[in-house]
């Protein structure tokens, strides 16, 4: 499980950690397309620069009815008018500064933007949310994390408000998880991201989800060593992987969209009547055309066999 220890070399500088929450910003962005909430990146709290990563927030007039997107990713089930997000990349450790800075952004929030009566919305209005891509060990050690229903969704009392804590190295993979997954620092869970992202997207355009995967994939290929391969690389693993689970699981979902004739094309004919028996080759065959293919000669030392055995 990865951990919230950064070694100090690899330390990264504000504009690459500036990328990674623009990045996980146009993820939640494309997740609400549609809905009626629209996200806000980047949002400036204060006179001195003081910026709250994404604002997920209400389109719809108070009282009408609230239509939530058909499958949200773990943890944002409870989505409030106002849903403030904070969000710490894999270069970066959740810690308790953070969450205290969440609250700041609270307090400013709510000061900054008024009802139509100009009075400050209620505190019910708001849901805090702290996502992670690493397990934030040191404060846990310190504040115990309080686990939900799901994996890796926490619930923390935090400075008199309830913070929605969000891991995602620890969430469960499944098809909804794609917006977690793709901001994971495990390899396995990456991929898994990709698998469930392509079939979310199974058109994507350029400059909309296609981007979003390109971005991902340059600068991980930048980051990891090992991810060093090309885009088409790096989604066709993902589709390899999508294949074997299906023919494992279900193999006939598979062969059943190829034509019969299609697929024998492929393979060698001699090869393929291997596999069968000589009464099976036979079947559907008249005589007179397997006679046709033989010669005379092999016809009659046949025959004079027979004679000689009867």
């Amino acid at each position: 499980m990865s951990t919230d220890t950064t070694p100090s070399s690899s330390v990264p500088g504000e504009d690459t950690r500036r990328q990674w929450h623009r990045l996980f910003g146009i993820a939640l962005t494309e997740l609400f397309e549609g809905a009626p909430w629209r996200v806000e990146l980047e949002q400036e709290l204060a006179v001195r620069s003081q910026l709250l990563d994404v604002a997920i927030i209400e389109a719809v007039g108070e009282g009408a009815e609230r239509r939530f997107p058909p499958d949200l990713p773990d943890g944002l089930d409870n989505l409030r008018a106002h849903n403030l997000l904070t969000y710490k990349s894999h270069h970066e450790a959740l810690n308790a500064w953070a969450l205290d800075e969440l609250i700041g952004h609270y307090v400013n929030y709510r000061k900054l933007h008024l009802n139509s009566e100009g009075k400050r919305h209620p505190s019910s209005a708001f849901g805090l949310y702290a996502v992670a891509t690493r397990c934030p060990r040191r404060l846990n050690a310190t504040h115990p994390l309080q686990p939900t229903a799901w994996d890796g969704v926490y619930d923390q009392p935090w400075g008199g408000q309830v913070v929605r804590l969000i891991v995602l190295n620890e969430i469960a993979p499944h098809p909804r998880n794609v917006a977690w997954e793709l901001f994971a620092s495990e390899r396995d869970r990456l991929r898994q991201g990709l698998i469930h992202y392509r079939a979310r997207y199974p058109n994507p355009t350029p400059g909309g989800h296609w981007a979003l995967l390109e971005y991902l994939h340059l600068i991980y290929q930048r980051e990891v060593s090992n991810m060093a391969y090309t885009m088409e690389e790096f989604l066709r693993e993902a589709e390899e992987i999508a294949i074997d689970r299906v023919m494992k699981r279900d193999p006939d979902a598979i062969l059943k969209r190829f034509d019969a004739d299609e697929v024998l094309k492929r393979f060698d004919p001699d090869e393929v009547l291997k596999h069968f028996d000589a009464e099976e080759r036979l079947k559907g065959l008249e005589a007179e055309d397997v006679l046709k293919r033989l010669d005379p000669a092999t016809i009659e030392a046949w025959l004079a066999k027979q004679h000689r055995d009867h």
